[in-house]
């Protein structure tokens, strides 16, 4: 079910088969099962709605869609797990692609100087995974378009969208087969990041959310433009003259032109060629710095700042409203449940706990949410009131928590004092003193044998170690399993970590022993098999300094630091969806525009100590590797603007390289990665860990048990500040077209 053009369009339609006595889809079709023939075939079509609606509730779908038998059937259907998987797949396919198509990604390196043609897939190859993957787009297009119906389906512009886009990838998926792949531009590379956006609701909601905080952050860019154009003005009214010394270098080095000042002002906003670019007037006259330094304040610490506080508020505000329509979109899903499920009995004014609990079996729900659920009910006689049944489902709005098994029950006095110590908090501490120990002896080792050469290196005192540490590791492993349970110790994520590693640890140190012997002074025999001993040590060294990362969680302040990391990866997917399509779009782009205009000059000796190339330049740095020839490569050389470091290198060497308008893409791409995603991805930081840190901001889990692990999704995040519909608002949208 897509959903509606705007987030404030009635959810209920009249035409979805909706009655003036509820306002709600499907009721009408339920109203008189009671009795008859046709009774058993009309509860289970009232049953099997009440699923569907409440499926929708719990994942925020808009409750506009066919109800009728066949309907529920296809939506239940196209939103199963299996269906939804064959969908992201093909997501995934189609955007892959771009490594694999002209020009291929498939090389060793980037560079220049040492990369060997790569292979290019043949004519029809690309072309007809790409052929199925819009079949399974338009599968997907089509089915939307049935269950909303064609007069949703022409309100909704993200659909209509999706229908102009797959046409047009169709026509020129043919075009490019009829001249053999041979076609200057794929006008549908462009368009491919659009199946991602589609796909996802949030990532609908962020850029609307973007979208309308633009006027915002318009007003702090023309403000920007104005302090740069300004200060741009007064360097080249300040900086003049012939002289090639002192101020008059500053002006034939940065202040040349109009468009060289401007561009040499702009990467000192983002503090790339600081102090560079003000060093030759310094020289000569300190008084110069005064300039610079009114120029950064003004622009990098104040109007930058002022952005990043703007994003924050006005996107935040945004997200909230759209979040808040989410909200409401659950409750009337619900709503809409109970008035289904309460025609079904004789007055029509309640809901049976046996339906609710029959509906349940069907839902596709976590089993955590839904035994809370079932528990509730089985303690109900009654019939449910629309608040009860309400108050039932505001289960969705708390954490999932997931309570530790039970530790196994000991006969023996002397097991079960073994158990409390080798249970108890102080016997991690002690693990994580070991590893801090173990982490201790390889820095010390390191910085013994900097100077010695690996294999002149005597690893006989760190393969002792080794092995000691490691027996520690498996013989703590091995006692916690016996105090807290197989179960008990797969429950904690610290503990399948710290598991997995010693096990791995263990293989390692065994194959290491099995092919090289035990250790002794002067232990450095021959490479046998595909590792030295040297190798392996250091691989087992790697994964010892990866586990140390288990101190984490006893620490209150890195622990939360930590779990925010966590929680942004796994439920802001939407905002990394965002940047993913912008990433996208701009190296389709600067393939485009720039594939092929860094070319090895014929004097392929130039090196940072020949003098041929200018100090700082793309050349004497040896950027070779950052150009556009493959999409893999223009990625990175993407990733290496976005960071602003040393990114007036590649302004100056596009800038000969293909010519002055080169800078219009690059200074765009700083806007939209840089200046807008950086600051909103920093925004989310800052909302996530304030949530975090303020614990009286959570929300009541479903068991009372602290210390149980919880999932939060961005709903969850900020539902507490979230306000509940009223009662009046629920009625309104239920019956507004009545």
């Amino acid at each position: 079910m897509a959903e509606p053009q705007e987030e404030s369009e009635p959810l209920l339609s009249r035409a979805r088969g909706g009655s003036g006595r509820y306002c709600t889809p499907g009721v009408a079709a339920c109203g008189s099962v009671q009795v008859g023939p046709g009774a058993p075939a009309g509860r289970d079509l009232c049953l099997d709605q009440a699923v569907v609606l409440i499926e929708d509730a719990i994942q925020y779908r808009s409750i506009n869609h066919r109800m009728d038998a066949r309907s529920l059937w296809l939506c239940r259907w196209y939103y199963s797990s299996t269906c939804q998987w064959v969908l992201s797949l093909t997501i995934f396919l189609i955007l892959a692609l771009a490594f694999v198509e002209t020009p291929s990604s498939l090389a060793s390196t980037s560079d220049v100087r040492y990369r060997l043609a790569p292979w290019e897939p043949p004519c029809g190859l690309t072309e007809g995974l790409e052929a199925l993957c819009l079949l399974v787009f338009t599968a997907d297009v089509s089915v939307k378009g049935y269950l909303v119906g064609w007069a949703q389906f022409r309100k909704n512009p993200w659909l209509l969208a999706y229908l102009v886009v797959l046409l047009v990838s169709l026509v020129d998926w043919i075009v490019s087969l009829s001249l053999v792949c041979q076609e200057p531009l794929r006008v549908r590379r462009l368009l491919r990041p659009f199946f991602l956006l589609q796909n996802s609701s949030m990532m609908k909601k962020t850029l609307k959310c973007i979208r309308w905080s633009l006027s915002e952050m318009a007003s702090v860019g023309l403000l920007l433009a104005v302090h740069l154009c300004l200060f741009t003005m007064f360097g080249m009214l300040l900086f003049t003259g012939e002289k090639d010394d002192g101020p008059d270098r500053e002006r034939l080095t940065y202040f040349r032109n109009l468009p060289e000042a401007l561009t040499s002002l702009l990467v000192l906003l983002t503090t790339a060629n600081n102090p560079d670019v003000m060093i030759p007037a310094y020289s000569k006259n300190r008084a110069y710095a005064i300039f610079f330094i009114a120029f950064t304040l003004i622009g990098s610490l104040f109007l930058m700042n002022l952005l990043t506080a703007i994003i924050y508020n006005q996107f935040r505000g945004y997200l909230m409203k759209s979040l808040q329509t989410s909200l409401l979109r659950r409750r009337l899903g619900t709503r809409a449940a109970y008035k289904v499920l309460s025609s079904l009995t004789p007055q029509g004014v309640g809901v049976k706990p046996q339906d609710v609990l029959q509906v349940l079996q069907k839902v596709q729900l976590d089993s955590d949410h839904k035994e809370a659920i079932m528990e509730k009910l089985h303690s109900r006689d009654a019939l449910l009131s629309a608040d009860e049944f309400q108050k039932l489902f505001d289960t969705f709005d708390k954490r999932v928590t997931k309570e530790h098994p039970p530790r196994p029950e000991y006969q023996s006095p002397f097991l079960r004092s073994a158990q409390f110590l080798f249970g108890h908090r102080y016997f991690d501490y002690l693990g994580n003193l070991m590893a801090l120990g173990n982490l201790v002896t390889i820095c010390v080792f390191l910085v013994l044998d900097a100077d010695i050469r690996p294999e002149d290196r005597d690893d006989f005192v760190l393969g002792i170690l080794n092995c000691v540490f490691i027996l520690y590791y498996l013989l703590e492993m091995l006692l916690k399993v016996f105090a807290l349970g197989l179960l008990g110790y797969l429950a904690s994520p610290s503990n399948v970590f710290d598991g997995l590693l010693t096990i791995v640890l263990l293989v390692l140190e065994i194959s290491t022993l099995a092919a090289y012997h035990f250790p002794h002074p002067g232990w450095k025999p021959e490479m046998l098999g595909l590792l030295s001993l040297w190798d392996m040590t250091r691989l087992a060294n790697m994964l010892i300094v990866f586990r140390f990362l288990r101190i984490i969680p006893s620490m209150k302040l890195m622990a939360v630091v930590a779990s925010t990391i966590l929680d942004l990866i796994k439920n802001m997917r939407a905002f990394g969806g965002i940047l993913l399509v912008v990433y996208y779009v701009f190296a389709i782009i600067g393939i485009s525009l720039f594939r092929g205009v860094v070319v090895l000059p014929a004097n392929s000796s130039l090196a940072p100590d020949n003098g041929s190339a200018p100090c700082g330049s793309y050349e004497q740095l040896e950027y070779w590797a950052n150009n556009f020839d493959d999409f893999a490569a223009a990625l990175v050389t993407l990733w290496n603007v976005m960071v602003v470091n040393n990114w007036q290198v590649f302004l100056d060497a596009f800038q000969r390289f293909v010519g002055p308008w080169s800078k219009i893409y690059f200074v765009l791409w700083w806007l939209v990665s840089s200046v807008v995603w950086v600051n909103l991805f920093l925004a989310l930081i800052l909302e996530n860990f304030l949530h975090k840190w303020d614990r009286r901001g959570h929300l009541e889990p479903l068991a009372g048990d602290s210390g149980a692990s919880s999932q939060m999704t961005v709903e969850l995040l900020f539902r507490d500040v979230l306000e509940e519909p009223t009662e009046e608002e629920l009625m309104e949208k239920e019956c507004l077209h009545v």
